[in-house]
């Protein structure tokens, strides 16, 4: 059995152990060392926080696991480790992020315990953030507010944390934040005063370590409301990043900081009042340019023009025109009777063809045909298609070859 260093203490950085056992897994690139020890100080994924990393001697330590029987401690090395006595390292910048998080997450769960009675269900340290998952009818910003405050209460009040031991009836009658069903004795993280929890992970000695907690985001997962945080230096990361984001939308809308989500609010009004103008004036614009195109069509091929049972093929390839605005402009042009549309953006290579509702064609089935000769993509409905073109150099070819395919 593996004795656990880190349950009696989780600042130990450095130890020494015996290896009592070495084996390689995988070949060339793929290859990495299964290596057991009489005793370590490498925590390994468990209830919800990722292993340590370091060093076994001059090998890097890249996975920590528990093997199957719950009894040894598994470390996957990138390179072997001699049988003997070895020296061991932790990552310490990375154990001291998730002892910050984990406490964190022990602190803010019971301030939602003891502000409104929302257990925790799940936890999840992540690389960038952690979240809880709470079994609450709704959570309101005021819960988070409360939550996070209380939290931050504890941390600054700089209180003891200590590991007790004890078994399931013993750590109840003491008062456990969450109750266990595992026989024998049980582990338990105490914040002085606070909270008291069962736990087998890795944690700080003071709250004050913590440094302090932000929420982050919230969003309900399925029955469960889900609360992102970050706690000690990914808190001050975080802090300074937006305080970066934010002082570079200010300087970017020449305003200070505080006015900011003032000057953004005005810019989206503002820009919904120019894009409602926009439509209205394209509107305008397709019904002029439509009337001018059918006008042309009906110059340059006037058998086309149409008679009995004969439908007005309209062609045109347009300068600087949009995808929306040649899906507009065929609507105009086919909103006469036994009309077919035949369109395509010089600027974009993007084409449309459409006919009046019913007409006689598969403008659909037309479209992707033609698209083939040009290497293009797209297709549609049988009274209205639309693609691209691999170049729009084709523009004006694939409107002749449109043209006399219909």
């Amino acid at each position: 059995m593996t004795e656990r260093l880190y349950y009696q203490g989780s600042f130990v950085r450095e130890f020494d152990a015996q290896v009592l056992f070495c084996e390689q897994e995988g070949e060339g690139e793929n290859a990495r060392w299964r290596v057991i020890l009489d005793k370590t100080a490498f925590y390994p994924t468990s209830g919800g926080q990722p292993h340590d990393t370091g060093k076994l001697g001059d090998a890097n330590v890249v996975e920590v696991v528990d093997a199957g029987d719950g009894k040894q401690v598994v470390h996957y090395t990138s390179t072997p480790v001699r049988p003997g006595l070895v020296h061991g390292e932790i990552d310490w910048a990375r154990r001291i992020d998730h002892m910050q998080q984990h406490t964190g997450q022990h602190l803010l769960s019971a301030a939602f315990v003891e502000r409104f009675h929302f257990p925790t269900v799940s936890f999840h340290l992540g690389r960038d953030v952690s979240t809880i998952d709470l079994d609450a009818p709704s959570i309101v910003p005021r819960h988070l507010e409360e939550a996070e405050r209380r939290t931050n209460e504890i941390i600054f009040e700089d209180r003891v944390v200590v590991i007790r031991f004890g078994t399931a009836e013993e750590l109840a009658e003491a008062g456990i934040r969450k109750k266990v069903d595992r026989e024998g004795v049980l582990r338990a993280i105490e914040v002085d005063g606070f909270d008291r929890q069962p736990c087998g992970g890795t944690h700080l000695e003071r709250t004050g370590q913590a440094g302090m907690l932000l929420l982050r985001k919230l969003e309900r997962r399925r029955e469960f409301w889900r609360v992102e945080f970050v706690c000690g230096f990914r808190a001050l990361a975080t802090a300074r990043a937006d305080f970066a984001t934010l002082t570079q939308a200010a300087a970017l809308l020449s305003c200070g900081l505080p006015e900011a989500p003032s000057v953004i609010g005005k810019m989206i009004e503002d820009r919904r009042s120019i894009h409602g103008v926009a439509k209205r004036l394209e509107e305008r614009l397709a019904e002029h340019e439509a009337r001018a195109v059918v006008a042309q069509s009906a110059a340059n091929a006037p058998a086309t023009a149409g008679g009995p049972g004969v439908a007005r093929v309209v062609a045109a390839a347009i300068d600087e025109a949009t995808p929306a605005y040649l899906a507009l402009l065929a609507a105009k042009i086919t909103a006469e009777a036994n009309a077919v549309a035949l369109l395509a953006s010089r600027s974009s290579g993007h084409v449309v063809v459409a006919q009046t509702k019913g007409g006689a064609a598969d403008v659909g089935k037309l479209l992707r045909e033609t698209l083939k000769e040009f290497g293009g993509k797209g297709g549609g409905a049988r009274d209205f298609a639309q693609g691209s073109l691999a170049s729009a150099s084709d523009a004006e070819a694939f409107l002749v070859r449109a043209k006399n395919a219909l």
